[in-house]
C-alpha cells in the first residue's frame, strides 16, 4: 500500500494529510476508495479538491486493463531480433536473438558455448553496427581472438578497430561484482556505452552466469539463492527496459545420477531465461583432432517447439580462414 504524503499531487498538502488521517485515511487505496463527500464533510475539505486529488492518484497508481491487441502492437514495436551471424542457429532460435529477452546457452567443457558468443558479439558489433556488452566471467575472452575473427569478416583495417571498439568488455570474477556491474550499466553505463561506442546497445552478454553462483549454491546457502535472484532480476529488467538482448551461458549437470544432461543453477533459475540451448559437440566420422561441429537443441521456447535441434559449425564466424589457419581455430575452439 502507498502511504499519502504531502507534495504526492497537486493540492495534497501537510493540512490536508492531518485532516484525512484524522478521518482514518492513510493510503493511496483509502482515499480512492471512499466516499468523497462525506470526506470532504469530515475534514472540512473542498468537494472540487479532494475529487481531483483523487482522479490524479488514480492515474498515477490505479492499474488500467490493456487488451491483447494493444499488447501485441506494443510488441511489434519494441521488439527486435538480432541476426547471430549463424544460419542454423538463427533458424533454431526462429530468426535470432530476440530484444528484450534472456536467452541461455548451456553446455559442457568444449561444447562451443564462448565461440558462440565470441561470434554473436562480432557480428553485432561488425555487420549490425550496434555496440555489444560483454562480461567476463571466466577470464576466457582474448581481444586477439576477437580480432581474428573480424579478420575473417574484413580486411579493412579500420572496420576491424570500429568493430571492436563497440565490443565493450567486463570481467567480473565473483556475484558480487558481476552485481555491481549491472547496476552500473543499468544505471547510466548503456548510454555511454551507445555514446563512445558508434552505435547503440543492442545485447549484453554474460559468460558464465553460473561460473560465479553455481559456487554459492547447495546446501543451506541461502545467501546464494539470493543472489543469484538479484542477478536474474537486474538482467530481465535490463533487458526490457533498455530493449536489449541478454545472452548468458550455463553449465549443465546430468539428471538422476548419470541420465541427460539439463542446464544447471536448478529450478529456480529455469523460469528466468525465455529461450534455452543447449549445445553439444559432434564426432565427425574419421575426422583428425577436435570436430568444429555442433548439436544444438532448444530446450525451452515461448516461440517453437521443444526439442528441435540443428547442428552448425563453430567454424562459421571464421569460415573465410583456411588451411592452417583453420586448423589453429579448431585447437582454439572453447567452452
Amino acid at each position: 500500500m502507498v502511504v499519502l504524503r504531502a507534495g504526492m499531487c497537486p493540492g495534497l498538502e501537510e493540512d490536508l494529510i492531518r485532516d484525512l488521517r484524522a478521518a482514518d485515511i492513510k493510503t493511496v487505496e483509502d482515499l480512492v476508495s471512499s466516499d468523497i463527500e462525506e470526506l470532504a464533510q469530515k475534514c472540512s475539505a473542498s468537494y472540487k479538491a479532494l475529487f481531483a486529488i483523487r482522479r490524479v492518484l488514480l492515474a498515477q497508481h490505479a492499474a488500467f486493463p490493456v487488451s491483447g491487441a494493444d499488447l501485441y502492437e506494443e510488441l511489434l514495436s519494441s521488439t527486435a531480433i538480432l541476426s547471430t551471424g549463424n544460419p542454423s542457429f538463427d533458424k533454431l532460435l526462429d530468426s535470432g536473438l530476440y530484444t528484450g529477452e534472456i536467452t541461455e546457452l548451456s553446455g559442457g567443457p568444449g561444447s562451443g558455448k564462448s565461440q558462440v558468443c565470441f561470434g554473436v558479439a562480432v557480428h553485432i558489433s561488425h555487420q549490425l553496427k550496434q555496440s555489444v556488452i560483454y562480461i567476463d566471467t571466466t577470464g576466457g575472452l582474448s581481444a586477439g581472438r576477437l580480432l581474428q575473427m573480424l579478420q575473417t569478416e574484413t580486411s579493412d583495417t579500420e572496420a576491424q578497430m570500429e568493430a571492436l571498439q563497440r565490443i565493450h568488455v567486463f570481467r567480473s570474477f565473483d556475484v558480487f561484482s558481476l552485481l555491481d556491474c549491472l547496476h552500473g550499466l543499468s544505471g547510466g553505463g548503456l548510454q555511454q556505452a551507445s555514446v563512445g561506442g558508434g552505435g547503440s546497445v543492442k545485447a549484453v552478454i554474460v559468460d558464465s552466469v553460473s561460473a560465479v553462483i553455481s559456487p554459492l549454491l547447495g546446501g543451506k546457502q541461502n545467501e546464494g539463492m539470493s543472489l543469484m535472484i538479484q542477478v536474474a532480476g537486474v538482467l530481465k529488467t535490463m533487458a526490457k527496459d533498455f530493449n536489449i538482448a541478454a545472452l548468458v551461458t550455463n553449465h549443465v549437470t546430468r539428471s538422476g545420477g548419470g541420465g541427460e544432461l539439463q542446464p544447471g543453477l536448478g529450478a529456480s533459475w529455469d523460469h528466468i531465461p525465455r529461450t534455452r540451448v543447449l549445445l553439444e559437440r559432434l564426432e565427425e566420422a574419421g575426422a583428425a583432432g577436435r570436430s568444429s561441429l555442433r548439436s544444438a537443441t532448444l530446450i525451452k521456447s515461448s516461440r517453437r517447439p521443444c526439442f528441435i535441434k540443428e547442428q552448425f559449425d563453430l567454424q562459421w564466424w571464421s569460415r573465410s580462414r583456411e588451411g592452417t589457419s583453420g586448423k589453429r581455430k579448431r585447437d582454439e575452439t572453447d567452452s
